[in-house]
């Protein structure tokens, strides 16, 4: 568990859930209380216990149940003390999750087929409780959001980055964003690789020198692809609700307030217009796999019908080389050409003659030429 102080100029971190508590609420500044899923079970009467003592208040049951259940989809929830957000991170994770560590925990990423860099996309959620001066967050045991954001978070708090214009979060929900809009940023990250993986396939499909064998990899793909899109539909849906919401909170009197009430509004909506960028790139990569699939079989048609042409050329050409040689080999004595000694190749050249013209006619109506040039 992590536990940050953040004020205007300054951001100090422990790790003592007693001594929060005991020491109740600082006067200045916000507390943002990071923990795991697994700690968020184990010390779950201390945090809230912690609550009461910072905020006046506990997490309803319901809402608890939301923020240790791995399988819960993105979605947003309030009540008049608190708002409850439960995010479903796109980030890349291969490292043993909660239910493989002692002591039955909570986490469990699905396994995927496909490219690499879809089997390491880890999906689950990580939950946010805003209150008006304390932010909790419940992290995946190998949630590295939190760590990086962290470690933004102490830079950000430095003299240089300071001097740089730098600016601390103000308020639990200004945090929160930013750590979602971490967590969005996250994905655009792996779509290089992802895209690459995804047009190999596609050269892959199309190369006539080459067999495609991967089919059930595809369909792992196809199948991961639209599962990313119901995740990120979520997702959007999750943060239209909070931007609904924020709507609905008093105007603030205060001129500062109000601005930081107004950046509240930009932010949201810079979480939703990249939540909508990478609905647009995976709905992308879904048609793109699909276009890749259906050109294989279009491709396959063609070369089929390039074979039966041929087929049905070659046909043409001994179909009346055959009536000649069946018409000398019958067997009646009065037939022409028999009995003359230069008989055999007179019928030879006349078959010669009959086969190169065919041969030449068909050429000239591109009969034998490849559609694929």
């Amino acid at each position: 568990m992590r536990i940050f102080h953040i004020q205007n100029t300054s951001v100090t971190e422990s790790d003592d859930l007693q001594a929060l508590t005991a020491g109740g609420l600082p006067a200045l500044g916000l507390v943002w209380v990071a923990c795991a899923r697994r700690e968020f079970e184990v010390l779950q009467g201390e945090i809230q216990t912690m609550l009461q003592a910072l905020c006046g208040q506990q997490l309803v049951d319901l809402h608890i149940s939301d923020l240790m259940n791995n399988q819960l989809p993105s979605h947003y929830d309030y009540t008049s003390q608190y708002d409850v957000l439960v995010f479903r991170r796109l980030a890349a994770g291969n490292r043993p999750t909660d239910l493989e560590n002692p002591g039955q925990p909570l986490t469990q990423v699905p396994q995927r087929g496909g490219p690499p860099i879809l089997r390491r996309i880890d999906t689950s959620p990580v939950g946010f409780a805003v209150f008006d001066r304390v932010l909790l967050t419940v992290h995946p045991t190998d949630c590295t959001v939190r760590d990086v954001y962290a470690g933004k978070l102490m830079m950000a708090a430095s003299a240089e980055s300071r001097a740089t214009g730098a600016r601390l979060p103000n308020s639990p929900a200004d945090l929160m964003l930013r750590i979602i809009n971490l967590m969005v940023d996250g994905f655009l990250e792996l779509r290089r690789e992802l895209t690459h993986q995804l047009d190999h396939w596609q050269a892959e499909l199309l190369n006539p020198k080459t067999r495609f064998n991967n089919w059930s990899s595809l369909l792992d793909a196809r199948i991961s692809l639209h599962t990313l899109d119901e995740v990120c539909e979520d997702q959007r849906a999750a943060i239209q609700d909070w931007i609904e919401a924020l709507k609905t909170w008093p105007e603030p009197e205060n001129p500062v307030a109000h601005r930081e009430h107004d950046l509240l509004h930009v932010r949201s909506r810079d979480v939703l217009e990249h939540i909508e960028r990478v609905v647009h790139h995976v709905r992308r990569l879904e048609q793109s796999v699909e276009t890749a699939v259906q050109m294989h079989f279009s491709v396959q048609g063609s070369r089929t019908n390039d074979i039966m042409r041929t087929l049905t050329v070659l046909t043409a050409i001994f179909l009346p080389l055959n009536l000649i040689t069946g018409f000398f080999g019958m067997n009646f004595d009065g037939l022409p050409l028999i009995h003359r000694e230069s008989g055999a190749w007179m019928a030879t050249g006349f078959m010669v003659i009959v086969a190169v013209g065919l041969v030449t006619l068909f050429w000239n109506k591109r009969y034998l030429a490849r559609t694929g040039r």
